[in-house]
């Protein structure tokens, strides 16, 4: 079920889920919905088996915890308009990345059954009058404004690499043997580079967040088609789905939707 929560002036309305696919035995994604902070995240683990599942699960949660920690401390320190602190939520972001990182990454050394793990991680976190982009890894964020669907972030991937240096086209990458390399992750090192975007929403804007079991099943056009004609956000994310298991569904498939609506839509 969707939940929305007040903007400035508007509403912010999520909804999420996460599928096994068609192929795989088990869902090494996890993904985190709104509850009392409008923050979402999407992580695709690695590593099989448990170890993926634990280094997914380990980053929404950390994330999550950062951002509720650090949300009571600057309800008691800054009781007006702590959403116009830009500078704030950003370093929130990166910290809570951060901080996942780490643990994953300690986790995978103290123990020999995690060795190895790892997971993507994009997150959004919507204040009054902006919002916040925190991204390591191939899991992607997406902006359907208007008629046009714009990915926000740069995948941390061998192929993307190798298409930004001109040593493979992007029509050539489609066949890439070693395209779901990931160079940049959570749990990889000891500490990680965060990337983080920031920008203004629009009334009407969608974001999508989702892991590449959908967008290497589900070209851009048809995830736009079906933002567009499907008003509906928890149909929007089963639709999403369901168009990348008739696609084959070959890995996880993780989605979360955030769409900006007139304020006098409710809850």
């Amino acid at each position: 079920m969707s939940t929305s929560f007040p903007l400035d002036g508007a509403r912010v309305r999520f909804a999420g889920a996460t599928h096994i696919g068609r192929k795989r035995d088990h869902n090494e994604d996890s993904i985190s919905l709104p509850d009392n902070e409008r923050l979402a995240i999407v992580a695709d683990g690695m590593g099989g088996h448990a170890s993926g599942e634990v280094a997914s699960r380990l980053a929404v949660e950390m994330i999550t915890d950062h951002f509720l920690e650090t949300g009571k401390q600057q309800t008691l320190t800054w009781p007006y308009k702590v959403d116009r602190d830009l500078r704030t939520h950003v370093n929130r972001m990166v910290t809570g990345i951060m901080l996942a990182n780490l643990e994953i990454w300690e986790r995978s050394q103290r123990e020999q059954r995690f060795k190895g793990m790892g997971t993507t991680c994009v997150g959004v976190y919507f204040l009054d009058d902006s919002l916040i982009i925190g991204h390591v890894g191939d899991s992607r964020c997406y902006r359907a404004r208007n008629t046009e669907l714009t990915q926000l972030t740069e995948d941390h991937s061998l192929i993307n690499d190798y298409i930004r240096m001109k040593r493979v086209t992007p029509e050539e990458a489609e066949n890439w043997p070693h395209k779901n390399v990931i160079v940049r992750a959570l749990g990889m090192k000891e500490s990680v580079q965060v990337d983080i975007l920031t920008e203004k929403p629009h009334l009407g804007d969608t974001y999508l967040l989702c892991s590449d079991g959908l967008t290497g099943m589900v070209k851009d056009d048809q995830m736009l088609h079906i933002l567009m004609v499907e008003r509906d956000l928890d149909r929007a994310v089963e639709r999403l789905i369901t168009a990348a298991n008739e696609e084959g569904g070959v890995d996880n498939i993780s989605v979360v939707l955030a769409r900006v609506e007139a304020s006098r839509g409710g809850c």
